[in-house]
């Protein structure tokens, strides 16, 4: 079959690309980035895209061709270019054969407020959760303050506020634009899961914790962990949606240990990582088959980790757990007969640096700048 995977730019997708190529699958990766750290991988070839919040017509195009010209069977996405692909899909009428549900289930389940009301009775209730457009709603919550705020379109913890104090609330202006949600504070471990499911029927799935983490926002390095409150949940979720593509959550514990589901990605996320060759989880996309994750071990990006983990581990006066954390984890970039990631990361972060200059943004701000979606029109 000929795949595209989108979202070079992620280390998922560069998994994703030399899982299908192992499979005997022909592999195109595509994303917006000139030098995206998936290029030049052994496992696929690779084609530059327009950024698709700079304009979704020239973005559909320009998928239609590639999907076209290379004959593409099955397309993936990684970040959330899904968006933006699903409304090409259902919006636009381009027929492109992308596995992800319609663009209303995936709005619903990125949408914070939304996904709270909707992901009930599963087993992993999300916590208490307000929906606030405007400063007045905002002070109408009385214990904001001892609780989570966060804008309903985010991702990677940005500009979220853990308890607040009464001088941030003050700065906080909700709109129905930029709306936010208040949520209860869960004082327990985090765990993060990926999912893919198929017409309803979840056929794959990874729990993991996050170990190192990069500022508030997305893991550097974790483990996988067993959860089967975690799988219930998505089981749940995926069935009640009749939910198509890949399907992420975030859960945190609270002081009882019960687990509560936090928020979703409905996307490609660091738990692929635990799928092997031998897995099958390219059957589990293209035929619906089950699919087990069997790889057991502490993944890292190296250099994430060194830059966001060792700082972290010398505040809290851990620096030789960081070094041995350091040595046992897996490189999530590396793979045996492909060619070296070492040189690709840096042309990738050089690229991201440059675009964190020109926009005046943080470099985890830049690095997903071009096909965020915050609830705009797509049609």
């Amino acid at each position: 079959m000929n795949i595209l995977i989108t979202g070079a730019r992620a280390p998922a997708a560069l998994h994703l690309a030399r899982l299908f190529h192992a499979a005997g699958h022909r592999v195109v990766l595509a994303d917006t980035h000139r030098f995206p750290v998936s290029r030049g991988t052994r496992a696929a070839s690779y084609i530059r895209l327009p950024a698709p919040r700079r304009g979704i017509g020239h973005y559909a195009d320009a998928v239609h061709r590639v999907v076209r010209e290379q004959q593409i069977d099955l397309i993936i996405p990684t970040c959330e270019e899904v968006f933006f692909l699903a409304a090409i899909r259902d919006l636009h009428a381009k027929p492109i054969p992308l596995c992800a549900p319609p663009i209303a289930a995936l709005a619903s389940a990125h949408n914070k407020a939304t996904f709270a009301l909707s992901a009930v009775g599963f087993g992993a209730d999300p916590p208490r959760t307000d929906a606030v457009t405007s400063a007045a709603e905002l002070r109408g919550i009385d214990d904001a303050g001892s609780r989570v705020l966060k804008p309903v379109w985010s991702r990677f913890a940005s500009r979220i506020l853990i308890r607040p104090s009464i001088a941030d609330l003050s700065t906080l202006l909700p709109t129905p634009e930029d709306p936010w949600v208040v949520q209860d504070y869960l004082p327990g471990e985090e765990i993060c899961s990926y999912g893919l499911a198929q017409e309803g029927r979840l056929v794959a799935f990874a729990a993991y914790r996050p170990l190192y983490r990069a500022g508030l926002g997305a893991g550097v390095a974790f483990e996988p962990v067993d959860d089967d409150s975690a799988r219930r949940f998505t089981a749940g979720f995926a069935k009640s949606t009749k939910w198509t593509g890949q399907l992420s959550f975030d859960f945190r514990r609270d002081a009882t240990g019960g687990l509560h589901a936090i928020e979703c990605n409905p996307r490609a996320v660091s738990g692929v990582h635990f799928f092997a060759p031998a897995d099958n989880l390219p059957a589990a996309f293209l035929e619906g088959t089950a699919a087990v994750a069997t790889d057991r071990r502490a993944m890292t990006v190296p250099l994430a980790l060194l830059a966001y983990g060792l700082p972290q581990a010398v505040r809290r006066g851990d620096a030789m757990g960081w070094w041995r954390d350091f040595r046992r984890m897996g490189n999530i970039f590396e793979a045996r007969g492909d060619r070296s990631r070492a040189g690709a990361q840096l042309l990738a972060l050089g690229e991201i640096g440059l675009l964190a200059l020109e926009k005046r943004k943080t470099l985890q701000q830049a690095a997903t700048y071009d096909i965020e979606w915050n609830g705009e029109p797509l049609g």
